[in-house]
């Protein structure tokens, strides 16, 4: 068996993804929602009978916005918890379910429901189709399929939460012999409801959940690759100043795109700044991606340097840019590092010696047990 063959099977057993998603269900409305980096949460209110107002609904079709942090507060929470081992350096991966799958392929992994809150949940479990449009990972509503999302089944459907469980789920994925190539995208989704009071009013329904992104192909996975273009100063309507990136997915794996800017002039540093986060590229789009200054610098000159990564990919781009008086100045140029896999060769080279490493204490054992029993 081919070490890759063999690895791919390997997945770090409850490793702590980072990603952990908190919903509070006890309200009625508005929902409250607290997200942690990298899941998703909708909050959907249903009018019934006697109900005047109209639905409501939040974050709808999009991402919700994600912060990082401990929960503090009583919610509904979901996070993955198996990813490949050799997968382990890529934080992308320990959050969301990404692979690449031939066709007739079929895979488990585990996602933990939790519920923090005092009061006894009822919770349904289903994947659901999800897309990337306008450079956002968009979710379809209810339970609207999609291809992944028909390959994908959890082995329990509805649980019942106390006050302070939690418990796994098996989640499968199932490639179909026949499946196109290409990348698909679905959610795994965990959901409560809270029914209306007596003679009518509003039924919420609130869900968050996990992320798939799965290619379907052949031995070799698809690249993920992407450039730097451009870079523009730009200062928004409040005064705020802006650095945006012009970026293009030139790989075929989508894109979650993260990181930090920082200014330099002369012996002058500002930052660094981070990026606005929710910027996902599927292969061949192209967007910005801002870094917003969070105090106010002269206007320049300045030399940037933009830093971004998705997973394993990773590119820094430099340019000399000056702050217009109002909106957006000239773009600048970019001029890119050539790195973007330097995480990824770490890996692979470490894959590699250390197999080296473990052959070469075999032979040497191996050689001295046969001078041992060579020896009068």
């Amino acid at each position: 068996m081919r070490i890759h063959d063999l690895l791919r099977g390997l997945l770090v057993a409850g490793a702590i993804a980072p990603a952990t998603v908190t919903l509070h269900a006890g309200a009625i409305a508005p929902a409250t929602v607290t997200l942690h980096a990298g899941a998703i949460a909708s909050a959907t209110a249903t009018p019934h009978a006697g109900a005047a107002a109209a639905a409501t609904t939040l974050h709808a079709g999009a991402t919700a916005a994600a912060t990082t942090g401990h929960t503090r507060e009583n919610g509904i929470g979901i996070r993955l918890v198996d990813a490949p081992l050799q997968a382990r350096a890529d934080s992308r991966a320990r959050r969301y379910i990404v692979d690449h799958l031939k066709p007739g392929t079929v895979i488990h992994r585990r996602v933990e429901v939790s519920n923090t809150t005092g009061s006894p949940w009822v919770v349904s479990l289903y994947p659901a189709a999800a897309e990337i449009r306008d450079r956002a990972f968009r979710f379809a509503p209810g339970r609207t399929p999609n291809d992944l999302s028909t390959w994908i089944s959890t082995n329990r459907h509805e649980i019942l939460l106390a006050p302070g469980a939690r418990t796994m789920v098996t989640a499968t994925v199932d490639v179909p012999k026949g499946a196109a190539p290409g990348e698909r995208y679905a959610m795994i989704w965990a959901e409560v409801a809270k029914d209306p009071p007596p003679g009518g009013g509003l039924r919420l329904v609130n869900r968050v959940g996990v992320r798939v992104y799965l290619s379907v192909g052949g031995d070799n996975p698809p690249a993920a690759d992407f450039t730097i273009d451009t870079l523009t100063a730009q200062r928004a309507p409040d005064g705020q100043q802006i650095v945006s990136a012009q970026v293009r997915n030139t790989g075929g794996r989508a894109l979650d795109l993260s990181g930090e800017m920082t200014l330099t002039n002369g012996g002058l540093t500002a930052g660094p700044y981070q990026v606005r986060t929710g910027t996902t590229l599927a292969p061949g789009d192209a967007g910005p991606v801002t870094a917003p200054l969070t105090e106010r610098v002269p206007d320049g000159p300045w030399h940037v340097r933009f830093h971004l990564e998705s997973g394993l990919v990773r590119h820094t781009a430099e340019a000399d840019i000056r702050f217009p008086a109002a909106g957006a100045a000239r773009m600048a140029a970019a001029t890119m590092d050539g790195g973007g896999f330097l995480a990824t060769a770490v890996v692979t080279v470490g894959i590699v010696l250390s197999t080296l490493a473990a052959a070469s204490f075999l032979l040497i054992r191996r050689r001295r047990r046969a001078r041992h029993d060579a020896a009068p």
